[in-house]
């Protein structure tokens, strides 16, 4: 158990993929970024 192990969180950074022990982090959209969104859009 360890770099090798395909099961474990190590093991999962260490080759670079994701899965149920290492999730995906989602962005969040911030709320500056809907503002000048809404913005763009009454510009036009």
């Amino acid at each position: 158990m360890g770099k090798g192990d395909k099961k474990t969180k190590r093991g999962k950074i260490y080759r670079g993929t994701f899965g149920v022990r290492r999730p995906r982090i989602k962005k969040k959209v911030s709320i500056e970024n809907k503002i000048s969104i809404d913005n763009k859009a009454e510009a036009k």
